[in-house]
């Protein structure tokens, strides 16, 4: 039996250069494709053959979403979980199934395009990394990383590798951040100064102690391989498949999880660069007869981070208030007594010189303030949007992964890791100064109480060598330590 040749990355170019060549000699005797193929014929060097790291929920719909991209072939699954992936194994029956990505890099390494990884946070970078050392194109879920440091190296390796890559951000591709950067580059409301974010978040346990009692990982987990980079620790219930995300060895609390579909907003609106300050309060730790208590392994029930940036002319200053856990900034007074601020639970407020707007979570609904003025302004359509909005995020990805990495497609990718990258490193900020609000240090000389060094202050970080010049402690928060056997490629 003949063996079917696949069609990879590094055939296709050799195709593409084939034909063309073909055309030019054949002049005005050239016969369109879709006559020889069918109408909606789509060449094989047209499409994209996917790998999917993470398999269930996230995972599973995105694979759908590049699925119905039209152009994408979901050619291999991997999860270390039997019963997350159950669900795509079903819709892709002929694709192949994988617990270790390793091993599905290793082996089928030549017969795909492009990874898709969307597992929990802290395994994200080695995975990216792993897949762009060999030259697929990569597709990750927000956030990009875990740790600050792991941004930096995923960004730098993009690069590095001439690789398409984007963010799990689709807000970023929606038609709500465009018009607030065309409604801000048009002066309607003046400087900005201030930016206020919030969420409802978070809907799964933080604030607590991690649980005394242990218990037999599911047959279907290979318990090993999901811990991948973390601390080795037992099992405990209803850690896999949500509840991971609030606990710092595995998640990025309420931050994390939102940060990059609110955030990004006013990152791109206002070119914000890396953040010079912050500082932060967290509701986790009463003082007083009712304290709950230190739990230093999980995020806080609720917290309160302030960063600040210099503008895109590095002459005034703006502050980024961020919100986590039911805690709202102040109602604007543009806000009519029945308007709802946000969506209600999430959204992003700009206060300007001459004028407030404001978005609901992924950058959506996108208005002035108070809401007669969106009548009154008229700006002109200046920013290229892109079809579909957020709902088109995938399928550009795949229409980029299919021209290549110097292609038009590739240099118009709403949230490219050269975007991406910065972006998560500032939402991590946020997180290294929640994390360095208690770090303690029992008083010398045996005495009783702990010193809180980290309450308090502000931090100072030099982002470009990713480091807090006056709070060393807060530097151990920057890049973790991964568990042995693991590790980091460049």
């Amino acid at each position: 039996m003949k063996k079917k040749k696949i069609i990879t990355a590094e055939n296709r170019s050799r195709r593409s250069f084939l034909k063309n060549s073909l055309a030019i000699a054949a002049g005005f005797y050239i016969i369109p494709r879709h006559v020889l193929g069918g109408r909606g014929f789509i060449a094989p060097s047209d499409r994209l053959i996917v790998a999917g790291i993470g398999a269930g929920g996230k995972g599973e719909s995105d694979l759908n979403e590049f699925f119905k991209s039209g152009k994408a072939d979901i050619a291999f699954l991997c999860d270390v979980d039997d019963r997350q992936a159950a669900k795509s194994r079903e819709r892709f029956p002929k694709a192949k199934y994988y617990k270790d990505f390793r091993e599905m890099l290793e082996k089928e390494g030549k017969n795909f395009d492009a990874v898709s990884v969307s597992t929990p946070d802290h395994n994200h970078a080695i995975q990216a990394m792993a897949a762009m050392q060999m030259g697929k194109h990569v597709y990750v879920q927000k956030p990009l990383t875990h740790d600050i440091y792991e941004a930096r190296m995923l960004t730098e390796a993009a690069l590095k590798y001439k690789v398409v890559t984007q963010m799990g951000n689709q807000g970023s591709s929606g038609d709500g951040v465009r018009q607030l950067m065309e409604w801000y580059n048009a002066g309607v409301i003046g400087h900005v100064h201030d930016v206020h974010v919030w969420t409802d978040r978070p809907v799964w346990p933080q604030g607590i102690a991690w649980p005394a009692k242990t218990a037999p990982a599911p047959s279907e987990i290979d318990w090993n391989l999901w811990l991948g980079t973390a601390p080795q620790k037992d099992y405990v219930e209803n850690i896999a498949p949500f509840n991971w995300r609030g606990w710092w060895d595995y998640g990025t609390g309420a931050l994390g999880d939102m940060g990059c579909h609110l955030i990004e907003a006013p990152f791109r609106v206002l070119g914000l660069g890396y953040p010079t300050e912050a500082a932060c309060s967290v509701s986790s730790y009463y003082t007083g007869p009712f304290r709950r208590g230190y739990f230093p392994e999980s995020a806080p029930a609720a917290s309160h981070v302030t960063l600040k940036f210099n503008d895109k002319k590095g002459k005034d200053h703006i502050n980024m208030h961020w919100m986590d856990g039911g805690i709202q900034p102040e109602r604007p007074d543009e806000l009519g007594a029945n308007e709802q601020m946000g969506d209600g639970g999430n959204g992003v407020i700009f206060v300007g010189t001459k004028g407030k707007m404001m978005c609901d979570t992924y950058g959506a609904n996108a208005r002035l303030l108070p809401l007669s003025r969106n009548k009154e302004v008229k700006t002109r359509l200046t920013i290229a949007r892109v079809p579909g909005g957020a709902n088109g995020h995938y399928k550009q990805w795949v229409e980029a992964c299919i021209a290549g990495y110097n292609s038009k497609e590739a240099n118009n990718l709403s949230s490219p890791f050269s975007i991406a990258g910065p972006l998560t490193e500032t939402v991590l900020m946020g997180n290294l100064a929640i994390r360095s609000y208690d770090v303690r240090k029992i008083k010398p000389n045996g005495a009783a109480g702990f010193d809180y060094p980290g309450r308090g202050i502000k931090l100072l970080w030099d982002g470009p060598n990713m480091k807090i010049t006056n709070f060393d402690d807060a530097n151990q928060f920057v890049k973790r330590t991964y568990r042995e056997g693991w590790a980091l490629g460049k």
